[in-house]
């Protein structure tokens, strides 16, 4: 059968909206990392260690002296400032800023949307570090208090969560597609930045925060996938392309 005929054939069986390239591309992206992350969650909960994370770990300390970071003083000074971007104080800020915004602007559908998909975020990382309850590296010296479990990273996936969903969210009211890179480039950035200052601090091991951006983008997708749902039904306010492909 010609392969046009075959395409035809599949679009009457499917819905339109399931068709559209970034959709598609969407779930197949949560389908692989909901695997990667359930495969490493199974072998962190019966207890696998990993010599790439103790490497991993070690590359961020001066090798004559594992309790020395590498850098100046200054340098440490100033990822104590990054990591503090991805905790649950200037999280929660961020989001009663953004939540705010949103309700002040008239548009309340997508503020409580906002505030479903952080929370939701945050509920999900400290109900899987009660179930798994990996211990914090004890290889390094930690460069700030920690209360939780280490595993995933809460500061990976919160910061994920948050500053993808945001950072999606604002980049569907851009009209310039420059504005839209921007934004996505740089919510991606201070996501991948956070994750390695929880490395730096040796509060973490790769594991964790590898494990943290897994979940945290897949949840900050699957936001993007419902939000887009519901902006078809008119339960949230949609950007200039919201109905768009």
């Amino acid at each position: 059968m010609p392969l046009p005929t075959i395409l035809d054939r599949w679009r009457s069986l499917v819905p339109a909206a399931l068709l559209e390239r970034r959709v598609l591309i969407a779930i197949l992206v949560i389908a692989g990392g909901a695997w990667a992350f359930l495969g490493l969650a199974d072998e962190i909960r019966e207890g696998e260690q990993f010599r790439l994370d103790r490497a991993i770990l070690l590359l961020f300390r001066n090798p004559a002296d594992p309790s020395d970071p590498l850098g100046p003083a200054w340098l440490e000074s100033a990822v104590r400032d990054v990591t503090a971007l991805g905790g649950t104080v200037v999280v929660t800020m961020v989001t009663i800023a953004a939540v705010g915004f949103l309700f002040l602007a008239g548009r309340r559908g997508a503020a409580g949307f906002v505030l479903a998909a952080i929370l939701g975020a945050s509920l999900l990382s400290f109900g899987l570090k009660l179930g798994i309850e990996r211990p914090r590296p004890d290889l390094v010296p930690h460069g700030v208090v920690v209360y939780t479990a280490s595993f995933p990273s809460g500061h990976a996936t919160g910061s994920a969560a948050t500053y993808l969903t945001l950072g999606a969210l604002l980049a569907r009211f851009q009209p310039r597609r420059r504005l839209k890179v921007f934004i996505l480039g740089y919510a991606v950035t201070l996501t991948v930045l956070i994750g390695l200052s929880r490395l730096y601090l040796g509060v973490h091991w790769p594991s964790d925060v590898l494990a943290g951006w897994t979940l945290g983008a897949c949840w900050a997708l699957l936001c993007w996938l419902a939000a887009r749902w519901l902006q078809r039904r008119g339960a949230v306010e949609g950007g200039e392309d919201a109905v768009g492909p």
